[in-house]
């Protein structure tokens, strides 16, 4: 199993801008260092908590200060922009990054961002699947492109002119295109069927418990055997928020109880936010659960892995029993509340906690 970071990310309110934005690139520099395998990014233009307004424009700021780790977009809005410069400006970064770019897309959920930009109450997700099929069609096709859609019609017909280079939209550096990834939220998703089907690459998202993120795999395969191919876990990659440090109770005191633990305040943030938009139920362990149980410990509790090496190498060995095999573990990055357990964590993830769990993973496979 790989070992990957996934950062939304969410910072406190009153944290200088410029300090949190070079923070969010200290956490994937090092994580470049440890050897984690990819990297991802999320962004919102109308969160002052999530600071990464555009994902693209924040990785193509690491490019030369990163080596080995793959940096994505976690994700791209694509009902936020128009497909041709999403196409174009996809291709160049994957030029940019000689392949190491890995694309992430949603249709965007953040109903601040779609007012600020005048796209409330339209349908998202329509928009989101016109433009993912106009972008593939403009990296594998050619000029003039000719597409129609509801939302958008592309080409270059009128203006083409070859023989001075006008009309083409760059293509990426992977071919046929960079690795097309989506982030997968709610249990039982159907999305990730056709998600399955069209060959793009699953992320379940770290906010979804256990029994829930095992929905995702069956779906997927079933997806992916509609489309004549055999599911790979390898390609599955799953988040989960971890905090790990030498000591066990500092562990459980910054990971899940201090008041003023990253952790806690994570999931306040997105507790309140899916409760306003009546989507809170991703957090009960049954349709039936009550909301008065459902509380902010009872979350933090649940979906918090938290403790020391041995204890937390338990905890997602346990974790993996429930879900099956998946290929890239991503760890979910918080705000460095403290700098030191912060990377500290990090640095025991890379170094202790995944070499313990692979080699556990080995022995049982080898018994079996």
């Amino acid at each position: 199993m790989k070992l990957g970071f996934f950062t939304m990310p969410v910072h406190r309110l009153d944290r200088d801008y410029t300090e949190v934005l070079q923070e969010d690139r200290e956490a994937i520099i090092l994580a470049d260092r440890l050897g984690y395998s990819e990297a991802y990014v999320g962004e919102h233009v109308t969160d002052a908590a999530e600071s990464i307004t555009n994902s693209m424009l924040f990785q193509a700021s690491l490019i030369s200060e990163t080596s080995q780790i793959k940096l994505g977009t976690g994700t791209t809005n694509l009902s936020h922009t128009h497909p041709v410069l999403v196409a174009a400006q996809a291709a160049m970064l994957d030029h940019l990054l000689k392949g190491r770019f890995l694309f992430g897309v949603s249709p965007g959920a953040l109903e601040s961002d779609a007012e600020a930009l005048g796209i409330r109450g339209m349908d998202r997700n329509e928009m989101f699947v016109e433009s993912i099929g106009h972008i593939l069609d403009i990296w594998q096709g050619e000029p003039p492109y000719d597409l129609e859609g509801k939302h958008w019609n592309i080409t270059t017909r009128e203006t083409l002119f070859p023989e001075i280079g006008l009309g083409p939209i760059a293509k990426p550096y992977q071919k046929p295109h960079p690795p097309v990834l989506g982030t997968v939220v709610a249990p039982f998703s159907k999305g990730v069927i056709e998600m399955g089907r069209k060959g793009f690459l699953p992320i379940s998202a770290n906010f979804l418990l256990d029994k829930w993120v095992r929905t995702h795999w069956a779906n997927y395969a079933q997806g992916c055997s509609e489309a004549g191919r055999t599911a790979d876990p390898a390609d599955w990659r799953v988040a989960r928020s971890i905090f790990v440090h030498d000591d066990h109770a500092t562990a459980l005191e910054y990971g899940r109880d201090s008041e003023r633990s990253p952790y806690r305040f994570y999931y306040k943030q997105l507790f309140t936010k899916l409760k306003k938009a009546n989507r809170h139920e991703v957090f009960k362990p049954e349709r039936d659960f009550p909301d008065d149980r459902l509380t902010l410990d009872f979350v933090v509790d649940s979906l918090v892995i938290a403790g020391d090496v041995s204890s937390v190498t338990e905890q997602l060995l346990a974790f993996r029993e429930v879900t099956g095999d998946f290929g890239t573990l991503l760890y979910a990055g918080k705000d460095w509340e403290d700098k030191a357990l912060g990377r500290r964590s990090m640095e025991l993830m890379a170094e202790k906690v995944m070499p313990a769990v692979n080699a556990a993973i080995g022995h049982r496979e080898a018994a079996e």
